[in-house]
């Protein structure tokens, strides 16, 4: 099953135990409900196979030919490039090309050529706390001189959840994507998989420069099926930025009146009491007493998804390499004609690097110089002596003997 039907699976075994109806569970698959309504019929008749969408593997009978989608693009570049999308279709239409304007984006959004206009801003409104404990967390770094000068700076990553205020909270060296996902997994280990995760629009969560390709954290979310939203402005998650200013005032007094001057003793401070004594302090009840975490499912790894994942071709040599390093992999992993291949680099939190090809762990060393070219060719030296022939002029004299 795939991620997303696992987690239509976790609303069905919810509504078995009689914990959400079939109309609330219709908010944890985001889908209508009638849909969950069907969801919830066709489980009941074949289980858990009720729950497969039933188009996998098969192509769409509304796409596209190739060279069709191909007349669209180059007659738009050629008389439309600067059209609205909905003024782009209506003279496509015209010239006898007729498509959707959501169709002719998707078109341009695959090539690169679309460039999305600059809107007017949106009224916004208040917004209500969610009903349920692990519906939404906010997560945002705040950077302090939190030792007050007895130490370097640091950044303390932050959670609060949206409904109940209970927060988590620990010291990192700088705001990354292993500190975001490390306090992640560590709040996820804790309570559960979230449902949604708000945050702002650091260049960890989101590339602006490539929006529709998800960064790293970003990959990790979609392959827990947490959905992420970014915020526009910081008052759009309030309280996690109101937590910043109760952190900087108490925590900071607190470390000084027990002389803590460093990222360790900050953390075990936190741990031990601070963090226990901050939520029975401002810890609300949520307007539902159901906790909307998810268990993780026992297939799946924590740590192998919260870490760095980047894709690397193996060489002729069966080398990759990763960050400045070479690792070699062995012959016994000869049948897979890895050469010229693509594998998955992941380095953990913990600093462990596996290789993985379609799912299956390789076996791989490291090595300590840098792998010479096959194509480098041995240095020829001439040491042959040259001597100059009889008649050479170097052995003529040049002024004739009286």
């Amino acid at each position: 099953m795939s991620a997303k039907e696992r987690v239509r699976l976790d609303a069905m075994h919810r509504i078995e135990r009689n914990e959400v109806t079939v109309v609330s569970s219709a908010v944890l698959m985001c889908v209508s409900l009638r849909q969950a309504r069907r969801l919830w019929k066709r489980y009941r008749q074949q289980g858990a196979a009720g729950l497969i969408h039933r188009s996998r593997g098969r192509a769409s009978n509304r796409r596209l030919e190739e060279s069709l989608r191909e007349r669209i693009v180059k007659r738009y570049q050629e008389r439309y490039s600067d059209f609205g999308p909905t003024l782009a279709c209506e003279k496509l239409s015209e010239d006898g090309l007729a498509i959707s304007p959501d169709t002719l984006v998707s078109l341009l959004k695959q090539r690169q050529l679309w460039q999305p206009r600059r809107r007017r801003g949106k009224h916004r409104m208040r917004r209500e706390r969610r009903a349920s404990f692990g519906s939404m967390i906010q997560m945002d770094g705040s950077h302090h001189d939190w030792f007050e000068g007895r130490s370097g700076w640091c950044v303390m990553m932050v959670l609060v959840d949206d409904a109940s205020n209970q927060t988590y909270a620990r010291f990192y060296p700088a705001e990354t994507t292993m500190a975001a996902m490390d306090v992640l997994g560590r709040w996820v280990k804790k309570h559960g998989v979230p449902r949604s995760v708000y945050v702002d629009r650091h260049s960890i969560y989101r590339d602006e420069e490539h929006p529709e390709e998800p960064t790293q954290f970003g990959r990790a979310m979609k392959e827990l099926q947490v959905e992420l939203i970014c915020a526009r402005s910081p008052q759009a998650k309030g309280r996690v930025e109101r937590r910043h200013a109760v952190f900087q005032d108490r925590l900071v007094k607190e470390m000084r009146l027990r002389n803590i001057s460093d990222m360790a003793q900050g953390n075990a401070l936190l741990e031990k009491c601070f963090l226990e004594d901050l939520n029975r302090r401002y810890a609300v009840k949520p307007r539902r007493e159901n906790d909307l975490h998810r268990v993780l499912p026992p297939d799946l790894n924590l740590a192998e998804i919260l870490c760095v994942q980047e894709r690397r071709v193996v060489g002729r040599d069966w080398c990759i390499r990763w960050r400045n390093q070479w690792l070699q992999i062995p012959a016994v992993h000869a049948d897979l004609a890895l050469a010229g291949k693509q594998v998955v680099v992941k380095q953990l939190g913990s600093g462990e690097l596996q290789v993985c090809y379609q799912g299956r762990k390789l076996e791989y060393r490291k090595l300590t110089v840098r792998p010479k070219t096959a194509s480098e060719k041995p240095l020829v030296i001439n040491r042959r002596v040259w001597k100059p022939g009889v008649d050479h002029p170097w052995r003529k004299c040049p002024v004739p003997l009286k």
